[in-house]
């Protein structure tokens, strides 16, 4: 098989969560852990940092990356899903995996995966892990795809576990309440493995504090030890600065991640930087001024408050459930504009009426789907946004409905294009 035929045969014969949701999702580790038994257990040949949590781990997971790579390591990223290539999902220093890994992992895997039917997930897992040993990587970032208990990521003993945040999403799967939610992210924890928790909340606290008890972990809630003292941003760059004990530690650093979620998400980075500085690992600062001023050329990051055109504004985020939308609206409403167009796009098992009342009635609507099986048609969003009063039209593609946003927009309009990853993913 070549590239494109070695990607279709993964996206037909495996069960794919972004595409069809809950049933793409196994319930234990088995399938992940008989793919990497047969590849002498690759995950075991070199470190990780294990990231996990509802909303940030992307943006955490890259800014970290980032951070190893200007430190002089040979840094492995493993994130999902993926934008525009599958290839994102697997980088080191930047680069993606390439095409000819991904062509020979698969011919090799082949029995197994026809004997064992993993979930395209699993196999994405097995492969990072046996491109991280092959290429000797110093240290690989692990996102967590989905929970923590159970994520196929969860065969990895870390050298720092890190949870950014709890919110509900994935409810039908991780529970429905933040409590059982956090459960599940707990599980990430491993014994005698230091742990950062992004944000404390009351619900959660407990949750994680009592199985860090359990399994002897130091654990840090980063928003408890580190304060914000200053934050301005510019359409470039966020410029922060950081507060521990009443002493500064960090001055007018400049991120390039602009969305106003980065100021949560830049506690947890520092806050994780400083456990491994206390593990032994060499990042001196001016590694992280540089890196954190250029994650996205250093990493690859894309739909993070992503400006991708100008007079009118064109704006794209990944955002996709109440937590996240909230952050997004929250960054509409710091960005001067006259007249506001949203082009948006949702699936199915996510809490559409939540995200719906989160909207602005004075928006005009582009309803649209992207191409996947999860979505929710265009006409139904548009039927349940009319309930609160959202008006415009609907487009069978996102290309159809971006089209007609910039068509109608003035210069000093902006149009904001989200709703969910897969809408983003199909930005031309």
């Amino acid at each position: 098989m070549n590239y494109e035929q070695t990607i279709d045969y993964l996206y037909r014969k495996l069960p794919m969560f972004t595409r069809v949701g809950a049933v793409a999702f196994k319930k234990d580790l088995h399938n992940t852990i008989a793919m990497c038994e047969r590849l002498d257990n690759p995950q075991n040949k070199f470190k990780t940092i294990h990231i996990g949590g509802t909303n940030g781990k992307g943006s955490t997971s890259h800014m970290l990356a980032a951070i190893f790579q200007q430190a002089g390591y040979k840094t492995g990223l493993y994130t999902s899903p993926h934008l525009k290539d599958f290839r994102e999902r697997i980088r080191i220093n930047g680069e993606m995996v390439s095409k000819e890994f991904v062509i020979d992992f698969v011919g090799e895997q082949q029995d197994i995966i026809e004997e064992i039917s993993p979930s395209f997930f699993e196999v994405t897992v097995a492969m990072a892990f046996s491109y991280f040993a092959k290429q000797n990587v110093d240290i690989a970032i692990i996102e967590v795809g989905l929970g923590g208990r159970l994520d196929s990521t969860n065969i990895i003993t870390p050298e720092l576990s890190v949870i950014t945040n709890i919110s509900l999403d994935h409810t039908n799967i991780l529970g429905n309440t933040l409590k059982e939610i956090a459960g599940e992210k707990a599980g990430i924890i491993k014994p005698g493995i230091p742990v950062v928790v992004g944000e404390s909340h009351p619900e959660t606290d407990q949750v994680f504090i009592q199985k860090a008890k359990e399994t002897n972990s130091p654990i840090t809630f980063a928003d408890q030890q580190i304060q914000l003292t200053k934050s301005t941003k510019s359409n470039e760059y966020l410029s922060i600065s950081i507060l521990e004990n009443g002493k500064s530690i960090i001055e007018d650093l400049l991120l390039d991640l602009t969305g106003t979620y980065q100021l949560k998400n830049i506690l947890t980075v520092i806050q994780a930087v400083e456990k491994l500085r206390a593990l032994g690992f060499k990042i001196d600062n001016d590694a992280l001024y540089s890196a954190l001023k250029n994650v996205k050329g250093l990493t690859g990051l894309m739909g993070r408050w992503q400006i991708l055109g100008e007079h009118p504004l064109v704006v794209c985020d990944t955002g996709h459930n109440i937590a996240g939308i909230t952050e997004v609206m929250q960054n509409i409403n710091n960005t001067p504009h006259d007249n506001l167009h949203i082009v948006i796009g949702m699936v199915k098992d996510k809490d559409i009426s939540g995200v719906l009342n989160l909207l602005p009635v004075n928006a005009r609507y582009y309803f649209c789907q992207p191409q996947l099986e999860r979505a929710l048609p265009a006409q139904e969003l548009a039927d349940e946004a009319a309930k609160y009063d959202l008006k415009g039209s609907t487009f069978s593609t996102v290309e159809l409905a971006i089209n007609a946003a910039k068509k109608d927009a003035k210069p000093q309009d902006l149009i904001f294009i989200g709703g969910s990853t897969f809408v983003v993913a199909e930005v031309p």
